[in-house]
C-alpha cells in the first residue's frame, strides 16, 4: 500500500509539471494505479487526500482548457474521487461528505458523457450513499431550523439529479425496468421539488428519443408518455406548450411507425392533443399521415387537409401534402386539394410552384394531353403577366427534359422534340445560357434521327452561339458532318473534341451518362463513322481518344479497335502502304504497353490486366512475322511482344515465347547491321548484346524446368554473341569460340559460320577464321560420309586466307602451312577425282604457280621450283582444259627451270 501511495504522489506531481504532449501517458498510469485500491487496506493519509484535491482542481481549472479530452478528464476525476474516498475515515465529517458528493456525482456524470455507464454506476452509487449520509447528519441537528430545511432541500435536489443519472445509465445499458424504478423515485420527490418538473420531463423526452432511434417503440412510447404526464403535473414549471406538443407529436409518430392499425386511436389522440396544446403545420401534417396510413375514409382525410388549409400553412407545406395524398393513391383528393390551394394562394407570386406540381402529377398519372394543355396555358401566362418564378421555371425545365428524354430512349423522337420545344418556349430570342445550348443539342439529335438535317443544323448553330467550347456541341457538329459526308468538317470537329477533352466534362442531359464523357463521346464518334463506312475518320476519332483520355481502360479498348481496323486492311494494301501501316501498328502497340503497365494491379484489375497484355502480345508477335523485309521493325515488334509477356504470369509456354522473341530480336538487330553503314552499327550491336544477355537468363530459367533435346538455343546465342562482339572488336570473341567448341557434338556448319563471321566487315579475325575452318575440316574428315565439297571449300578458304592475292613476300612458316593445305586438296582429289571441280583445280594451279613465281622473284629458287612444280602437277586434274594448259604451261615451266638453273650457276660463281 505504501508503494502505491508513493507512486500516486509521484505521478500527481509529474502531471502538474508535465508538458501537454505527456498528459495522456501520466493519466493512464494513474488510472491503472488506482484500479487496485479496492483490494488493499484503507490508508489514512492526509497527503493522499491533498493529492486527490490537487488532481481534481487541476482537471477543472481554466488553464487546462481543451488540453485533455473528455475521456482523459473522466479518468482524472475517477482517480481523484477514488483517492478521496480511499483516504477518508469511516465516519467522515460533513465537509468531507460534501466533497464526496461533488466528486462522485460529477465523475459519474462525466463517464455518462463518455458513453461508459459501467464506469459511471459505481460513482453514482457512492454519490447516493454520501447524500444519504449527509441527509442523516443534517437530520441529527434537530428540526425547525429554516437554514437546515434549506440545506435538506438542496440535498434532495442533488439526490434527484443523481437518481436521474442512474436512470440514464440504466437506459444506456438497456435495463428498462431499472430505469423506471429510478425515475419513479424522482417523480415521488417532485412534490417537494416542483422546480425540477421541467428537468425530469425533458429527461424522459430524451429517453424517448433515444429509444425511438433504436426502434424500441414500446420503451419510447413509455418515456414520451412519462414526459408529457410529468410536464402537465405542474404548469408553472413545465417545459412549455411548444415542447409538450413536440413530445406528443413524437409519441404519435412512434405509434404510427410501431403499428398504425393497432395503435391508430392512440396515435390520433396524441397528435390531436398536440395540436390542441400548440397548433402547428407539422402536427396537422402528421395527423394527415396517420389518417392515410390507417386507411381512413376520404371524408376524414378531407377534414384534415381542410384544417391544414385554414391554418394559413405555407404553400410549400400545402404542396408537400398534395404529394403525400398522391403517394397514398388518393388522386381525387390530391387534385381537389391542389385546386383549393391554387385558389387560396391565387394572389401569391409563388403560385407557379403549384402549377408546376399540377403538371408533374398529371404526367405521373399518364395524363399527357391534360399535361400539355396545362403547359401551354403556363407558357401563355408566362408572357402575359403571370411569369414563373426562377425556381419554378427550373423545376419545369427539368420536368420537361425528363419527359423528353424518356420519349427519346423509347425512340419516339417526334414526341421528345415536342417536349424539348416546350422548354425552348421559355427562352427569349438571343438568350445566352449553357442550358440553352444543351437544349439545342438535344433538339438537334432528335432532328437528325428524324432525318431533318437542315433543322438539326439550325439547332446546332444556336448551340454553337451559346456554348461553342462544349465537347457536346462539337460532337453534334461532327454527327451532322458525317451525315453530310463532309469529312473535312468532321475532322475539324474531332480535333476540337480532342482539345476540349483535356478539360473536365460534365455529363449531358440523359443522352449520355458516364464517368468519362469525353472518352465515351469519341468512342461513339468512331462508331458513327464506321456505321457510315468512314474508316479513316473512325481511326482518327479513336486516335484522339487515346491521346487525350486519362482512363486507361477506355484507351486500351480504343487501341484494340484501332489494331483491328488497321489489320483488316493489310492484305489488300500495296507494299508501300503496308510498310506505313506496320509503322502505325507499332505506335499503337507501344502505347498499349505503356497503358497496360500503368493499369491498377489490385485483385479485381489483375485478371483484366493479364488478358490485355496477352492480347496485345499476340498482335505484336504476328505483326513481327509480317516484317521479313524490315529487320528493324521486326526487332521492335518482337521486343514489344516480350515486354508485354513480362506483364503475364510466368509459365513454361510463356518463357518459350520470350526466348523466341529475344532470339528473333537479336537476329533482326544483326541483320539490320549488315544492311547499315559501319558508322551506325554500334548502337544496334549493343542492343543485340543486351537482348542476348536477357535471353540467356530466360533460357536458364526455362532449361531448369525440363529437358530440351536437340535444342539449338545455346548455339544460336553463342553465334549471335560472336557476331556482335566480333563487329564491335571485342576481345571476348576468342572466349566465345571456345564456348562453342565445348558444346556437345558441335556442327561443322556452325564452325563454318563462325569462320565467315570472323572475316565479315568490320570484323577481321583471320586467325579465328582459320582455327574454325581447320576444326571443321578435321570433323568432316572424321565422318564416314564426309562431305567432300565442304572439305574442298574449307581448304580453299584456308589457302585464300594464308596466301591472299597481291602479297610481295611470304614467310617460310606460312609456306609450310599452305603446303599442308595443298596436300589436303590433293588427298581430296585422290579420294574422288571425278567430283573435284575443274575450275577449283585451275584455281589451285594458278595460286601455286603464282606463289612459285613470287618466290623466284625473291631469289628463293629451291622454293620457287617446288611451288611451280606443285602448280604443274594440277594440270592432269583439269579435264577438258588439260591439253590447252599443258600446251601453254609446259614451255613456261621449261623456261622457268632454265632460268632457275642459270640463276643457281650464277649464284655458285659469285660464291
Amino acid at each position: 500500500m505504501e508503494q502505491l501511495v508513493t507512486n500516486v504522489k509521484c505521478l500527481v506531481e509529474n502531471l502538474q509539471h508535465s508538458e501537454q504532449a505527456d498528459y495522456e501517458g501520466v493519466i493512464d498510469k494513474l488510472f491503472n494505479e488506482v484500479s487496485v485500491l479496492d483490494q488493499l487496506p484503507k490508508p489514512l493519509d492526509s497527503q493522499l487526500e491533498e493529492c486527490a484535491i490537487q488532481l481534481w482542481n487541476w482537471a477543472v481549472t481554466k488553464r487546462v482548457g481543451t488540453a485533455i479530452n473528455e475521456t482523459q478528464k473522466a479518468k482524472v476525476r475517477h482517480v481523484a474521487c477514488s483517492l478521496l474516498y480511499c483516504s477518508a475515515p469511516d465516519d467522515p465529517p460533513e465537509s468531507i461528505v460534501r466533497k464526496h458528493i461533488l466528486m462522485a456525482s460529477k465523475t459519474g456524470r462525466t463517464w455518462l458523457d463518455c458513453k461508459d455507464p459501467h464506469l459511471a454506476n459505481p460513482f453514482l452509487a457512492l454519490a447516493v450513499k454520501s447524500l444519504e449520509i449527509l441527509y442523516s447528519q443534517l437530520g441529527s441537528r434537530g428540526d425547525g431550523d429554516i437554514d437546515l430545511n434549506v440545506a435538506k432541500g438542496e440535498v434532495e435536489k442533488d439526490l434527484l439529479r443523481v437518481l436521474s443519472y442512474q436512470a440514464e445509465s440504466a437506459v444506456c445499458l438497456g435495463s428498462h425496468q431499472e430505469a423506471v424504478v429510478y425515475m419513479q423515485r424522482c417523480k415521488d420527490m417532485l412534490a417537494r421539488l416542483p422546480r425540477e418538473t421541467g428537468y425530469l420531463s425533458l429527461m424522459c423526452y430524451n429517453f424517448g428519443v433515444d429509444s425511438y432511434n433504436l426502434k424500441m417503440f414500446e420503451e419510447s412510447s413509455f418515456w414520451l408518455s412519462q414526459s408529457y404526464d410529468i410536464g402537465k403535473t405542474n404548469r408553472k414549471y413545465c417545459p412549455g406548450p411548444e415542447v409538450q406538443a413536440r413530445v406528443l407529436r413524437l409519441l404519435a409518430t412512434v405509434y404510427l411507425e410501431w403499428d398504425c392499425q393497432q395503435f391508430q386511436e392512440k396515435a390520433l389522440n396524441a397528435v390531436s392533443l398536440a395540436n390542441k396544446v400548440c397548433m402547428s403545420t407539422s402536427g396537422l401534417n402528421l395527423k394527415i399521415r396517420i389518417l392515410l396510413r390507417s386507411g381512413a375514409l376520404d371524408k376524414a382525410v378531407t377534414a384534415g387537409v381542410n384544417e391544414l388549409l385554414e391554418t394559413d400553412a405555407p404553400l410549400e407545406v400545402s404542396l408537400s401534402t398534395v404529394k403525400l395524398l398522391m403517394s397514398a393513391d388518393r388522386e381525387t383528393l390530391a387534385f381537389d386539394y391542389l385546386k383549393c390551394v391554387c385558389q387560396h394562394f391565387e394572389a401569391s407570386p409563388e403560385l407557379s410552384a403549384a402549377s408546376v406540381l399540377h403538371i408533374e402529377l398529371l404526367l405521373q398519372r399518364g395524363k399527357e394531353l391534360l399535361g400539355k394543355q396545362k403547359i401551354e396555358d403556363i407558357i401563355t401566362g408566362h408572357y402575359t403577366g403571370k411569369p414563373l418564378t426562377p425556381q419554378s421555371l427550373v423545376s419545369l425545365h427539368l420536368l420537361l427534359w425528363d419527359k423528353a428524354s424518356k420519349h427519346y430512349e423509347a425512340k419516339n423522337y417526334m414526341e421528345a422534340l415536342q417536349w424539348y420545344n416546350y422548354s425552348l418556349s421559355f427562352y427569349k430570342a438571343g438568350q445566352m445560357e449553357p442550358n440553352l445550348a444543351k437544349l439545342q443539342r438535344n433538339r438537334a439529335s432528335c432532328h437528325l434521327l428524324l432525318k431533318q438535317l437542315e433543322k438539326a443544323k439550325e439547332a446546332i448553330r444556336e448551340a454553337e452561339r451559346c456554348d461553342p467550347d462544349s465537347i457536346f456541341t462539337q460532337f453534334s457538329v461532327y454527327k451532322i458532318a458525317i451525315q453530310e459526308k463532309n469529312i473535312e468538317k468532321a475532322a475539324e470537329a474531332l480535333t476540337a473534341m480532342g482539345r476540349l477533352a483535356k478539360s473536365p466534362v460534365s455529363n449531358e442531359d440523359r443522352l449520355l451518362v458516364c464517368e468519362n464523357a469525353a472518352s465515351s463521346l469519341l468512342s461513339l464518334a468512331s462508331q458513327i463513322a464506321l456505321e457510315n463506312e468512314e474508316q479513316d475518320t473512325a481511326i482518327k476519332a479513336l486516335e484522339i481518344l487515346c491521346e487525350n483520355s486519362s482512363d486507361d481502360a477506355h484507351v486500351l479498348t480504343a487501341l484494340r479497335c484501332l489494331l483491328r481496323l488497321v489489320l483488316s486492311t493489310m492484305e489488300v494494301a500495296s507494299d508501300e502502304e503496308r510498310n506505313v501501316r506496320l509503322g502505325v501498328l507499332l505506335s499503337y502497340l507501344q502505347m498499349a504497353l505503356q497503358k497496360v503497365s500503368q493499369c491498377n494491379t489490385g485483385p479485381e484489375a489483375a485478371e483484366q490486366r493479364i488478358e490485355d497484355a496477352n492480347w496485345f502480345r499476340k498482335i505484336a508477335w504476328n505483326s513481327a512475322l509480317q516484317c521479313e523485309d524490315s529487320p528493324g521493325r521486326m526487332k521492335d515488334f518482337f521486343l514489344l511482344s516480350y515486354q508485354l509477356s513480362q506483364l503475364c504470369p510466368s509459365s513454361r509456354a510463356l518463357l518459350m515465347g520470350q526466348r523466341t522473341c529475344l532470339l528473333m530480336a537479336a537476329a533482326a538487330s544483326l541483320e539490320l547491321c549488315r544492311k547499315s553503314p559501319h558508322s551506325v552499327q554500334t548502337e544496334e550491336l549493343i542492343n543485340a548484346l543486351e537482348n542476348i544477355q536477357i535471353c540467356t537468363e530466360v533460357w536458364k530459367t526455362l532449361r531448369a524446368s525440363g529437358n530440351f533435346p536437340n535444342d539449338q538455343t545455346d548455339t544460336l546465342l553463342l553465334l549471335y554473341e560472336f557476331e556482335a562482339r566480333a563487329k564491335l572488336n571485342d576481345p571476348k570473341v576468342e572466349t566465345i569460340l571456345e564456348s562453342i567448341l565445348e558444346l556437345d557434338d558441335v556442327d561443322t556448319k556452325v564452325l563454318e559460320t563462325i569462320a565467315a563471321l570472323s572475316m565479315e566487315p568490320p570484323a577481321h579475325y583471320p586467325s579465328l577464321c582459320k582455327k574454325a575452318l581447320r576444326i571443321a575440316l578435321s570433323l568432316h574428315k572424321k565422318r564416314s560420309d564426309g562431305d567432300m565439297a565442304r572439305c574442298r571449300q574449307c581448304v580453299h578458304s584456308l589457302i585464300q586466307l594464308s596466301l591472299p592475292s597481291g602479297v610481295l613476300e611470304v614467310e617460310e612458316r606460312v609456306l609450310e602451312e599452305v603446303w599442308l593445305y595443298y596436300e589436303e586438296a590433293l588427298s581430296i582429289i585422290a579420294a574422288a577425282p571425278e567430283d573435284f571441280p575443274e575450275m577449283e583445280s585451275l584455281w589451285l594451279l594458278t595460286r601455286a604457280w603464282n606463289t612459285g613465281i613470287l618466290l623466284y622473284s625473291l631469289a628463293q629458287y629451291p622454293e620457287a621450283e617446288k611451288w611451280c612444280g606443285l602448280g604443274i602437277s594440277f594440270i592432269r586434274h583439269l579435264g577438258s582444259l588439260q591439253e590447252s594448259y599443258q600446251t601453254q604451261m609446259s614451255p613456261l615451266y621449261s623456261e622457268v627451270l632454265d632460268r632457275l638453273d642459270r640463276a643457281k650457276k650464277n649464284l655458285d660463281m659469285e660464291e
